[in-house]
């Protein structure tokens, strides 16, 4: 019982994390007035929705993980995480070209006012910008859970999306004068540091010997 309390709890903080700093952005965004707040809802709804399928890969990179360290075979494991990083790669590579040239038509179907598109389209075309290293970060933090290691990936989310993510968003706002973009920018950086801490930890197999 304990040790699934450990692990529920690790993995409830983990999602506590990614909304909390998304809240840490709008705040921050906000007072740049309500067109960009309400551009960089459509940007951030837009993304939510094409993430679906990677989350789907990422949860069956999970599932892979667990069965395959269960069954006694570590490097199948690995493997299995490997190659649902690389397709989530190629799936999230493919649609943050699509965001890059399409941006302005997506916009269109959601808004007309040229302040709120701007920021929307300034929203997708920097944030898709982190897309093609999301892809690995997604599944390899999850790959992580499917281990039973809740704690790694709720540390690597506490370093990007809140040590890194938060401050770099408010320094590139409002003292460097980048306006909303900054957190764009920011949201971006904290997707792609996820992105190498993941393939940094996942690379040296310490999570291949947990014990559950």
């Amino acid at each position: 019982m304990r040790g699934i309390l450990s692990i529920s709890g690790s993995a409830t903080f983990q999602n506590f994390i990614g909304t909390a700093s998304y809240m840490g952005l709008v705040r921050i965004i906000s007072g740049f007035g309500s067109a960009a707040v309400a551009g960089n809802t459509i940007g951030i709804r837009v993304i939510l929705f094409a993430l679906l399928p990677s989350w789907g890969v990422s949860n069956a990179a999970v599932t892979l993980v667990g069965q395959n360290l269960g069954a006694g075979k570590p490097e199948r494991a690995e493997a299995a995480a490997w190659k649902a990083g690389l397709y989530n790669t190629y799936c999230l590579g493919a649609t943050g070209v699509i965001f890059l040239v399409a941006a302005p038509l997506i916009v269109s179907a959601f808004t007309h006012n040229s302040d709120v598109a701007s920021n929307a389209i300034h929203c997708l075309r920097i944030v898709s910008a982190g897309f093609l290293f999301y892809g690995y970060g997604m599944v390899l933090t999850a790959a992580f859970n499917g281990a039973g290691d809740t704690r790694t990936p709720t540390l690597i989310n506490l370093f990007s999306l809140w040590a890194l993510e938060i401050p770099l968003a408010w320094v590139l706002a409002y003292p460097l004068g980048f306006g909303p973009s900054g957190a764009f920018i920011a949201l971006s950086v904290g997707f792609s540091t996820m992105c190498f801490l993941s393939v940094w930890i996942f690379r040296r197999g310490e999570w291949k010997t947990r014990r559950v």
